[in-house]
This record gives structure tokens, sequence and C-alpha cells, in this order.
């Protein structure tokens, strides 16, 4: 089952279904799962990691709220979804510096995964702004 094509089928989608939107959701839930591990990682890591722990955490609930918000059809709350996206880019630039400091195989999988969460929400964005 594809989160995708559980949005594409609802009924309220029909024809505005929007890909771009769909990608971002699919990619924020991925990011808020990698996030939540890669904090925990560094909890177990010898060195001192409480910012990349605390940055980590956040952008995974982040994402989490984002997906959620993202994935709902029935309605529409378009300035919301907007603010989300915005609040996830932001938390997922954050994440992606700071993991990006680090050079253990779990940061530099997060900071990539932040990377590309953070491209699919600002094109959904720029979707959202053109014919929100």
């Amino acid at each position: 089952m594809s989160i995708k094509e559980m949005i594409a089928d609802h009924p309220q989608v029909g024809s505005d279904y929007n890909e771009d939107l769909a990608e971002a959701v699919k990619h924020a839930m991925y990011c808020a799962a990698i996030c939540n591990s890669c904090a925990d990682a560094c909890s177990a890591e010898a060195m001192a990691m409480q910012e990349c722990i605390r940055v980590c955490s956040d952008c995974s609930d982040i994402c989490t709220a984002t997906y959620r918000v993202a994935s709902r059809r029935t309605g529409g709350n378009v300035a919301v979804l907007q603010a989300m996206l915005e609040t996830c880019i932001e938390a997922c630039v954050a994440c992606e510096a700071e993991c990006s400091k680090h050079d253990n195989p779990h940061c530099k999988r997060c900071a990539q995964m932040c990377q590309e969460c953070a491209d699919d929400c600002r094109k959904a964005l720029e979707v959202l702004n053109r014919h929100g």
C-alpha cells in the first residue's frame, strides 16, 4: 500500500491530485522515522550529542505533524498546510545542518533524508502557492 495511492483514492481528490504534495507526504513520513532513529542512535554515541538529539527529535515531530495535516483531503485549509510545509522545510534544513557536522553513518543518512524532504516540501509549497 502506498500513501500516494491512498491520497489519490480519496473521494474528494479526483482530478485535484497533487503529485508534489503526495511526494512530500511520503518523504515527511520517512523523514520522521529516520530522524527519530537518528536521535536514538545519537543517544548511544560516546560523544556529547545533545544538540543533534534535540534537532532530530524536533524535526521528527514536525515531519509527523506535516504528513498528517498534508494527507487530509476532506475540505481544505491551504493556509495551514502552507505553514506546515514551511515549518517542515525549516526543521529539515536545521536537522540537515546539524547532522552534517557528524561523521557517523546514521547522521549522514539523516542529513540526506532531511535534504530530500525539504526539497519535496519546497516543490509542494510552490504548487500550492500557484494554485492556492
